[in-house]
């Protein structure tokens, strides 16, 4: 918690971009924030909801260090912001920590996945008219 500074954003902010530069990340405290992607054609697709106790980003630990997501405060949002550079810089000196955060930072990855996977279903899955039917 020594590289973590206590941060707040208003219901509406845009917390971060897709394709911008990934540089931090975030404990969400309180609150909740929608993680969106584009879709060609249409408004930002919300694709997962975080609240406290989530991790906010992980697109700072692997290159290129840009954000495979956009992120809005849903309501009011309190999280613990860390400077992504410094963490990074600890994994790499310490190689037990590494792992450690890598893992964790994995689990985050492999369940948003499969919560995007079901949520792009749902849009364009059967029944929907946009996805083709295999042969």
């Amino acid at each position: 918690m020594q590289f973590a500074s206590e941060v707040a954003f208003p219901a509406g902010t845009r917390i971060f971009e897709e394709g911008k530069p990934a540089d931090r990340f975030w404990i969400v405290r309180t609150g909740s924030v929608d993680l969106d992607i584009q879709v060609a054609g249409r408004r930002p697709v919300v694709i997962e909801s975080l609240g406290h106790g989530d991790l906010l980003g992980w697109s700072w630990l692997l290159p290129p260090y840009v954000w495979r997501m956009g992120a809005g405060a849903f309501t009011l949002v309190r999280a613990y912001e860390f400077d992504a550079t410094a963490i990074r810089a600890l994994c790499e000196a310490d190689p037990t920590l590494g792992l450690a955060v890598t893992r964790r930072v994995l689990d985050v990855v492999a369940r948003r996945l499969q919560a995007t996977r079901h949520r792009l279903l749902d849009m364009c899955g059967p029944g929907t008219g946009t996805m083709p039917t295999p042969p």
